[in-house]
């Protein structure tokens, strides 16, 4: 595999969309036009509410495996556990070589998205797993939207314009476990793919293996300080600002032999417009010389689930 050159994304401090929204915005929407991805620092998420969600994600995925599999809910892995060797990337022969578990929004009871957001199950074996992850839940949505203000006024728009079609989104944070690789062979922890949403926020892993393709093919390793967030584009948001924010391709590949007996853990929160939200090109992203390069808008729904079946998820 491709040797990934070093590469530091310039943190942009998170402190910084209070004292000096403009800057921070400006900071992040370049790194966002320019790579797709951008690294936060300073996030500010309480260290030991996090520290006990990773410590709950851990206790789940040492369950046996049978245990784990009672948790196996609905269609597409929407909530609760997917198993090893079922998510394969857009395109790849060779099945990622991960297990995760996913959290979605709480509806209330008749909502009319119930009929595609379906609700959480939690495990009975780990007592704080609820709070604990619920928690880390609302603590992404909340950033989530904060980045979004961003976007927005990099994008020339009202602040708050993106508000209204997030505030029931079909969101989901997985957790993800990357057991120990033992061998070569042509699977990888995740193969190369772009994220479907609108934007998605990760949290530092302990393992190394996040990889960015640049512009010219060449893979960038994103390493970010401790207390950061890597924040990329979605498929969505590309199209909804006609490729002017790109949703990169990216891969957590293999680690090093001396690593290899060590599993990883990651927290990605994929932030999903609402399922009714028709994606629908911007206007201040179309140009003379940017033709709007989607005429036919897109139901968000529509586009998640054309994509989920890509991936064999459904």
């Amino acid at each position: 595999m491709t040797q990934a050159k070093a590469n530091t994304f310039e943190p942009v401090p998170f402190p910084t969309f209070t004292s000096d929204f403009k800057g921070f915005a400006s900071k992040l929407g370049e790194s966002f036009a320019r790579y797709g991805f951008a690294v936060i620092s300073e996030h500010g998420l309480d260290e030991h509410r996090l520290e006990s969600a990773i410590t709950d994600t851990k206790a789940f995925f040492a369950l046996q495996e049978d245990t784990k599999r009672r948790y196996i809910s609905g269609t597409g892995g929407q909530r609760g556990y997917t198993a090893f060797g079922v998510e394969t990337a857009k395109g790849n022969e060779h099945y990622d070589l991960k297990e995760f578990w996913h959290v979605g929004r709480d509806l209330p009871q008749g909502h009319p998205y119930a009929r595609v957001m379906p609700p959480n199950v939690w495990p009975e074996e780990i007592p704080t797993f609820q709070s604990d992850v619920g928690w880390l839940y609302d603590a992404l949505d909340t950033l989530g939207n904060q980045v979004l203000e961003a976007i927005a006024h990099y994008l020339g728009l009202e602040r708050d314009v993106f508000v209204g079609p997030v505030e029931n989104g079909n969101s989901i944070l997985r957790l993800l476990h990357y057991p120990p690789v033992p061998k070569d062979g042509p699977n990888i922890r995740a193969g190369a793919h772009a994220d479907i949403n609108v934007i998605t926020l990760l949290l530092g892993a302990e393992e190394a293996g996040l990889e960015v393709q640049d512009r010219d093919g060449q893979w960038l390793a994103i390493n970010p300080p401790p207390g950061s967030v890597v924040c990329n584009i979605g498929d969505m948001l590309e199209r909804l600002t006609n490729n002017l924010l790109p949703s990169t391709i990216h891969r957590v590949v293999n680690p090093d032999p001396e690593r290899r007996g060590f599993p990883r853990y990651s927290t990605p929160f994929f932030l999903h417009f609402n399922p009714d939200f028709d994606i629908v090109t911007l206007p201040s992203c179309i140009s003379e010389d940017r033709p709007n390069l989607y005429p036919q808008p897109m139901n968000a729904q529509d586009f998640l689930e054309i994509r989920l079946r890509e991936i064999k998820l459904i």
